[in-house]
């Protein structure tokens, strides 16, 4: 007679799940990190939405950018040279990150990386290689250079951006294009990529400065309608389907941009929030939205820069 093989410990423990999220959830995300910037309020938000403390807990890290998972190109990959440098900005020192492909012959297009509401962390340098992977020098300013830096605690560093002054941001910015305009192994050419708040600052470079070839805003807040007729650079903007908040926008800046015969190109990716291309947010990424955007912009950006 066959005896019966005993189930092992493992296979009877009950399967974890992932909690259940809403896209509530995800809106009161968006609240508290781009308007309301109160924990407190949020996870008083979440409870409700979640039915207890215990899994809002659960979820808070899941809505989260989460900076331990692994970089899509690893800050020692043998194809890319990184280093952090200084250079001028427009009345102090900047920081950033800056990454060219290894072995570079020949001089490249050049490409500012715009970091989201959460400074110069490790996702934005690990984009700045993947765009140093297209072919491009990449250069990630840190925009909170001004105050000492990003700090390591997110929530620490989205409160700093409430502290920055615009204009001196906007000034930075431009300082950024004058210093890669003169990159000895840049070839003159250069364009701007954003996420987020990095979008909007991208919207908001493109009409301050001239020099500017090619910008790239991912759900980026449109710039002032005034300013819309100086843009001199292409654009290629990224909107999420269900992100409401900036969409709020787009046809207005549509009529905008064709009212000054200014070259653009609008995608909205449905279905996806805002965010979709951060893939260290277990919750609002998007690897469908995210793949097919990347695509388009380096395409893009390849044309603008050559």
């Amino acid at each position: 007679m066959t005896k019966p093989i005993p189930a092992s410990p493992a296979a009877t423990r009950p399967a974890i799940t992932r909690p259940a999220i809403t896209q509530a959830m995800i809106d009161a995300y968006d609240e508290y990190t781009h308007l309301t910037l109160d924990r407190r309020r949020f996870m008083e938000q979440l409870t409700r939405l979640a039915g207890s403390g215990a899994a809002a807990a659960a979820i808070a890290p899941l809505l989260a950018a989460n900076s331990a998972r692994a970089a899509i190109v690893a800050e020692d990959d043998s194809r890319v040279t990184g280093e952090d440098i200084s250079y001028p900005g427009s009345g102090g020192e900047m920081k950033g990150y800056l990454v060219k492909p290894a072995g570079q012959s020949g001089k490249l297009g050049t490409v500012i990386v715009v970091h989201e509401n959460r400074g110069l962390n490790p996702h934005i340098r690990d984009v700045a290689r993947r765009v140093a992977l297209e072919g491009f020098v990449a250069l990630a300013p840190d925009f909170l250079s001004p105050l000492g830096g990003t700090p390591a605690d997110e929530d620490k560093a989205r409160d700093q951006f409430s502290k920055l002054d615009p204009a001196q941001t906007v000034a930075n910015a431009v300082a950024t294009v004058a210093f890669l305009k003169g990159y000895e192994d840049g070839n003159g050419k250069v364009g701007a990529v954003g996420f987020c708040w990095g979008g909007g600052t991208v919207n908001t470079l493109a009409a301050n400065a001239p020099d500017l070839a090619a910008a790239v805003a991912y759900y980026g807040m449109q710039p002032k309608a005034e300013d819309v007729p100086k843009i001199k650079a292409a654009l290629l903007l990224h909107y999420a389907g269900l992100d409401t908040r900036i969409n709020a926008g787009i046809d207005a800046f549509k009529k905008e941009l064709d009212a000054a015969k200014i070259e653009y190109t609008v995608y909205v990716y449905e279905g996806a929030n805002h965010a979709f291309n951060n893939d260290t947010s277990a919750a609002r990424y998007d690897k469908n939205a995210a793949d097919l955007a990347w695509g388009r912009t380096s395409v893009f950006l390849r044309q603008k820069l050559a």
